[in-house]
Order: C-alpha cells, then structure tokens, then sequence
C-alpha cells in the first residue's frame, strides 16, 4: 500500500478555479481504477503555509504513476499548474 499525499499554496484571487481544481481532483475517485482510496481537504487556518491537501492511497508506486499519467488526472493537474504557487509531494509505501 502506498500512501499519495500532495499539498499546494494557491495564488490569491484564484479562489474559483482552486475549487475547479479540488472538485476535479475529487471526481477522479471511481473514475481512475487504481486509485484505492482518494480525500481532497482545506486548511482550516487562512495563513497556513499550505490551502489544501490530497491524501490517496494506491496498491502500488507503479498505481500511482498510472495514476499520475492518466489523461484524466492531467488534463485537472493542468488547472493546478495555473494557480499554485507551492507544491509538495510524498509516497509512503506501508
């Protein structure tokens, strides 16, 4: 099992298309099958380091660069692209 957890600072006054975006991401679960469980969260606090964070999880490394590489995750990755101004990512194999 393999944990996939990525964070990102948004730009400010891209508010709307940060939320295209965290729906996208959230709408890939079910879609995508290697993905074995998938949660998109908001900081809670308005001055945190980080906006918000993705915690999924995948059988394997090679699920998550299938992941990573599908179409569908690209094309919601490109809004991201757009508006970030911070991105951090760990996989923890279990």
């Amino acid at each position: 099992m393999v944990q996939h957890i990525v964070m990102w600072k948004f730009k400010e006054g891209t508010e709307a298309r940060a939320e295209e975006f965290l729906k996208g991401l959230e709408g890939l679960y079910g879609q995508i099958d290697c993905i074995r469980s998938l949660s998109v969260h908001r900081s809670a606090v308005k001055d945190s380091q980080y906006d918000a964070v993705l915690l999924s999880e995948f059988d394997s490394l090679e699920d998550v660069e299938r992941y990573k590489n599908d179409p569908r995750h690209l094309a919601v990755a490109a809004i991201c692209k757009e508006i970030r101004t911070v991105r951090s990512a760990i996989d923890i194999e279990k």
